[in-house]
């Protein structure tokens, strides 16, 4: 049964002339996997940022997902933090292929964190960093030396970037001292641990999905939480009381050190205002409350 990939995903192809040329090969590559592992298609296929993901038997029946990525560094090391894992908290990898960045995957339902009150989805998340924070290895990449250098391009934002310019230079500095700091590496940490990067399943209620992986802080975890579900956060009377509550059930929980943790949300929101503004490029035309948000987020947290 041939896979039908989604006319959206499709429009990953205007990203560049790579994400074309992917694109191209992606239903030879996707049918080739399917008939090597001997997959059976089993549902229509769904999409992320830089995955097709196909719903599959196993030859023994079992329900799986057929993750096929985009390759990019980030996902080069999934498979190996999945493999650590080892289902503790996190979906279980049945089957990788490395090379063509492809990973068999098992099967958890489609509901996400997104559906559960925020505050018990923080607690959820925050639950789970001492099951996945294990030690991560030498083949990981090292959070401080990707840190150092995005510290360097902080401080190269010119004087004229909409973002307060003691905001770059606090983040810059932050993350300078982070990048010097022995406890900034050696943990396994996903990176991207949000709300729907968290499936509701059978074999635990929760297991978490698609880490892009470092040795690093743990305290890097935190951000993600704060950022998304955003529209709850803004609708509240009080943004600062609000976010903050959020923070606290977050820290709390996961037992962080309070101010490490904050500094981190301070770096991070400004590199996301960085990424935003390289990603523009001389593109007049920028994503207004997606840098007030980051923006506001900085402030609301420390004042």
């Amino acid at each position: 049964m041939p896979v039908e990939i989604p006319a959206e995903f499709l429009k990953v192809g205007l990203r560049g002339s790579d994400w074309a040329a992917w694109l191209d090969k992606l239903p030879r590559l996707t049918r080739d996997l399917l008939d090597e592992w001997k997959l059976r298609v089993d549902g229509g296929a769904q999409y992320g940022n830089c995955a097709l993901v196909v719903p599959v038997r196993t030859p023994e029946g079992a329900a799986a997902m057929l993750k096929v990525q985009f390759p990019h560094w980030e996902a080069e090391t999934e498979h190996l933090a999945l493999r650590i894992w080892d289902g503790n908290g996190a979906i279980r990898l049945l089957r990788a292929d490395p090379r063509r960045f492809a990973l068999l995957l098992e099967r958890a339902q489609p509901r996400d964190l997104t559906t559960v009150d925020e505050i018990e989805a923080c607690e959820i998340v925050a639950a789970s960093y001492k099951r996945l924070h294990v030690p991560a290895g030498p083949q990981f990449k090292l959070l401080s030396g990707e840190i150092a250098r995005w510290s360097r391009e902080l401080l190269a934002l010119p004087a004229s970037a909409p973002v307060p310019r003691r905001y770059v230079e606090q983040a810059a500095a932050l993350a300078r001292d982070f990048a010097s700091d022995p406890d900034c590496d050696g943990a396994l940490i996903h990176t991207d641990l949000h709300y729907e990067n968290v499936l509701a399943a059978d074999r635990e209620p929760w297991l978490v999905i698609d880490p892009k992986p470092l040795s690093g802080d743990p305290h890097y975890e935190v951000a993600p939480l704060i950022w998304n579900r955003w529209d709850e956060l803004a609708a509240a009377r009080d943004l600062r009381f609000a976010l903050r509550r959020r923070f606290y059930a977050i820290v709390d929980t996961a037992g962080l050190d309070e101010d490490r943790a904050r500094d981190w949300i301070i770096v991070r929101q400004l590199l996301n205002v960085l990424w935003t503004l390289k990603d523009a490029g001389s593109d007049a035309t920028l994503p207004q409350d997606w840098l007030t948000r980051n923006i506001s987020i900085v402030k609301a947290i420390q004042d």
